[in-house]
């Protein structure tokens, strides 16, 4: 993990391990974000975060839900399910599984990670088939969402940037996160400081551009992603979080004035 501004290298650790001890979330987490195609509510997404031990290893196990609801089933049904096993004191990942029905494009796949021997084993249940692939330190697509907000950004400032590498259909991504600026909006639960941040996307498959996507995360312990935009190649999304139990930190709200 590398965090990087014009003046610093460095506002993690040298090594850029994330913390021992998770201090933004805790088992029991659950989010719940309502997502917009333009002006349709098109469906909802959660991720509820609970504990399990795999090998005499405590292990975060992180269960992921999105589905299409209301008229926008009618036109493109969408089920889609992610797990995520992955490491208590260092958040790696050690099980990944991806669960896929987007209008009958299905996808059934298990991702083992072997960190030590560095490599992934995947298993492609529904193409039968099974392969090994070379890592380094990687990620999977829900174990960085936790990774990443693990991380202590305290110090971080406007510019910066925070660099991870995503595993993700059978490649290695490096993935890239710029703190662009602190920012209030409103939500249904009141007015929230945020951090604004850009992460740099893949252009062409499903964004408009390399700089498409935007996030809002609480500028507090949680560091709780309440806002995502997103410009894609057809249209434009939103997704708001909408619910939300069991945070390791009070959720803070900016008092009316």
């Amino acid at each position: 993990m590398v965090v990087s501004s014009a003046q610093e290298t460095a506002k993690v650790d040298e090594k850029g391990d994330a913390s021992e001890t998770t201090t933004s979330f805790k088992e029991g987490e659950w989010l719940k974000f309502r997502i917009h195609f333009g002006f349709i509510n098109a469906g909802f997404a959660t991720l509820k975060l609970k504990k399990s031990k795999k090998d005499g290893t405590s292990l975060f196990h992180a269960v992921g839900k999105g589905w299409t609801s209301g008229a926008a089933r009618m036109f493109f049904k969408v089920d889609d399910n992610y797990e995520s096993f992955f490491t208590k004191k260092d958040i790696k990942p050690i099980q990944f599984k991806r669960r896929v029905n987007e209008d009958g494009y299905i996808i059934k796949r298990d991702l083992f990670f072997d960190h030590q021997a560095q490599k992934v084993t995947i298993n492609d249940l529904k193409k039968k088939t099974k392969k090994e692939v070379a890592i380094q330190e990687v990620q999977d697509m829900i174990s960085a969402f936790y990774y990443l907000r693990n991380l202590d950004i305290s110090n971080i400032e406007e510019g910066d940037t925070v660099a991870v590498d995503l595993f993700f259909d059978g490649e290695t991504y490096p993935f890239k996160l710029e703190f662009i600026e602190k920012d209030i909006i409103k939500t249904k639960f009141g007015k929230i400081k945020t951090w604004r941040i850009k992460p740099l996307v893949q252009k062409g498959r499903v964004f408009e551009g390399q700089e498409s996507l935007t996030i809002w995360i609480t500028d507090d312990e949680n560091k709780l992603p309440v806002r995502i935009k997103a410009s894609l190649v057809v249209g434009s999304l939103k997704a708001d979080l909408d619910e939300f139990r069991g945070l390791a930190n009070s959720f803070n709200v900016v008092p009316e004035q």
